[in-house]
């Protein structure tokens, strides 16, 4: 039986300032808040009907102190329960939530004329991301006139290491903070698959440092190239610009040789917009 006071809390990288959060060193931290939190991110894993055993493991919680998060969460209606098959999932409370963000997103509204010009113009989606933890989340994508391919839902979740919009975070972060990432990732991945994981953000880095942008040519997905830029906010806040193409229509040399360096200007023209 799990003892839930022996219990090693987790190591986690935070959202926000990207300090790891380690509540038994900081005082202000609530660690009951961060578990609730846990549990609504459960459902961000894949499956979207869990029963509490599920969100047990996803999360690493005991048993017992999931099945009182999810009655709470339950009660404020965050989630919803099934008594047919004893599971919950995700209610509109959570819905209300991400969308006062993404819908009050200024930078997001100022863009969309510019992504949607660069979309028409080369063919290809362009995506407006930012970090959560380990991963990359749109909040924006747009495509060309025509094109009924990458449609890329606002919310998908994108994981950092091998995407263009999340090697374009990665690198355009303090040391520091990459550090912090460095270390939560070669944790998650373990030391079999994390080297070839950081060889292809070190491959990032170099492109970055020459040419202002990352690529992700087929590492990602096999059948898809992008090309990926931060985007750096007046208030500090980094994002990740990207575009993509089936590698059918864009090749990885015209994506390298042309379209991505177009998406850095693309880039430095939203930032000029003073967001």
């Amino acid at each position: 039986m799990t003892n839930e006071k022996a219990r090693k809390p987790e190591l986690k990288v935070a959202s926000g300032d990207g300090v790891p959060v380690k509540p038994e060193k900081d005082r202000k931290f609530v660690e009951a808040l961060s578990r609730g939190l846990d549990v609504l991110r459960a459902f961000s894993q894949g499956s979207v009907i869990l029963g509490n055993q599920d969100i047990a493991r996803l999360t690493g919680l005991p048993k017992p102190t999931v099945s009182r998060m999810t009655y709470t969460l339950t009660k404020l209606g965050y989630l919803s329960y099934n008594p047919v098959l004893e599971k919950y999932q995700l209610s509109s409370g959570v819905l209300a939530l991400g969308y006062a963000y993404v819908s009050n997103l200024k930078v997001r509204q100022l863009a969309k004329p510019y992504m949607d010009e660069f979309a028409r113009q080369t063919n290809m989606s362009v995506g407006l991301t930012c970090r959560d933890r380990l991963h990359m989340i749109y909040v924006e994508n747009r495509l060309p006139p025509e094109a009924s391919l990458l449609r890329m839902d606002i919310g998908l979740k994108l994981p950092m290491a091998t995407t263009a919009a999340g090697r374009a975070y990665y690198c355009a972060v303090t040391d520091s903070a990459r550090k912090l990432l460095d270390d939560a990732m070669s944790e998650k991945y373990g030391p079999e698959v994390w080297p070839e994981k950081k060889a292809g953000l070190e491959r990032a880095m170099e492109d970055f440092q020459q040419h202002g942008f990352c690529l992700s040519l087929g590492e990602w997905d096999r059948n898809i190239n992008t090309a990926g830029v931060p985007v750096r906010l007046q208030d500090g806040t980094i994002m990740a610009l990207t575009c993509a193409a089936p590698s059918y229509l864009v090749s990885a040399e015209k994506l390298r040789e042309s379209i991505a360096h177009q998406l850095a200007i693309l880039a430095s023209d939203i930032e000029s917009l003073g967001v």
